[in-house]
Formats: structure tokens, sequence, C-alpha cells
């Protein structure tokens, strides 16, 4: 019997993160990872996302691999420092491009896998005072866009979800505030859609919120 196949979730943090363990967890061995917890890896460091995608292999193959880093900052575009601009792009874009890199590169030896990317509002449209965030966030969207159209056609799923609005901690949420687990449970409804009929992008947002 082969090891069990893993689920990566990069950017695992309380929230979000720890949803998404759960959620996949009911099929797969899930990994989670962070700069201070789990399988610890600074993702805006190659070295360690290469060497966090080593060790995770030596346990089993991963067919899952969901980027869920991410930082926010709000700001007047004239008091955005320059080092806190480039710092947002390194953790929410450039990030994501060496975590998504890494997974193809192991998955498309073996003809499938699941690459998913958490985007935000600030994805698809830059609102006023957060530069830094939408620049970072809209260059992650490009990054998964591109990788899904080079690797689809080889049976490797790229998808981006748009998180449309603010996540709660308790649950219930309030009404204008997205549920952790419900958030997760789209993204595993993504990652079981047949390839005839795939999504490369879902938004998602609280029954409450304008848009």
């Amino acid at each position: 019997m082969g090891a069990l196949s893993i689920a990566l979730i990069g950017g695992a943090g309380e929230g979000l993160g720890a949803a998404l363990g759960r959620r996949f967890s009911k099929a797969y061995e899930v990994v989670l990872s962070s700069r201070t917890q789990g399988e610890k890896a600074d993702l805006r460091e190659e070295a360690q996302v290469v060497e966090l995608f080593e060790r995770v292999e030596k346990r089993g193959p991963v067919e899952v691999a969901v980027f869920n880093a991410g930082a926010n900052f709000r700001a007047s575009i004239l008091d955005t420092p320059a080092d806190m601009f480039e710092k947002l792009w390194r953790l929410g874009c450039y990030a994501g491009f060496l975590f998504g890199r890494e997974a193809a590169r192991r998955m498309l030896p073996r003809g499938k896998g699941t690459i998913l990317f958490t985007g935000a509002t600030a994805s698809v449209r830059g609102s006023a005072q957060f530069a830094a965030f939408a620049a970072a966030k809209g260059a992650l969207r490009q990054v998964a866009q591109s990788m899904a159209r080079e690797l689809g056609p080889k049976n490797i799923h790229v998808a981006h979800v748009v998180i449309d609005g603010r996540i709660a901690r308790t649950d219930p949420p309030p009404d204008d505030m997205l549920a952790t687990d419900a958030i997760a449970e789209l993204f595993w409804q993504i990652h079981m859609q047949p390839r005839s009929a795939w999504t490369f992008e879902a938004d998602v947002r609280p029954w409450a919120e304008k848009f």
C-alpha cells in the first residue's frame, strides 16, 4: 500500500488555514506550514520552499497545494513606505510563485494535482489606500492565471478563490462576515470538480455583503 496523498497548506494560521486543514483532512494527510508552526518555512525564501516540498514529499505525494499566505496594509499612497510595498509583494505574490512552481514541478511527472490560491477583493479591484495590498494580490492572480493556462492541459488544476469580505473568527459568524469552514468547503468543491468542467476563479462573500 502506497503512502497517503498529501494536502499541503502554505500560510496556515489559526483562521482559514486551519479550516482548510480540517476539510482536506477528511481525505488526505494534511501538512500545515507557516513561519512559526507546523512544517515551518518562510515562503518568501526560495531555498526554504524547495526544502519544504522535499521534506513533505518524503512522506507522500503532494496532490493538493494551497497557497494561503498574505498580509494587509492600509495607508495613503503618499505615506506608503517603499519597503512595506515590497514586503507585501514578496509575501503575497513572490511567495505564491515559489510555492506554485515547486508544487507544479512535483505534480507534472505524476500527471495530476490541484494548486489553489487564496485571493481577495484587492485581486480584482484596487481600493483607495490599499495600493500595496492590491499590487500583491492582483499580481498573484495573474501568476495563477498564467499557471492555469499552462498546466491545465497537463491535468493540473489551478484555481484562484476571491474572498470578497472579512473573515470571521467566531462561529456562527456575523451576517457581514464569512465563515472559515464555509470558505474551506468551496476550496474542496473546486478540488473535486471533474476535469470536463474546471473552474479557474470563484468568488465568495457573505449574503449581506454589497458588491
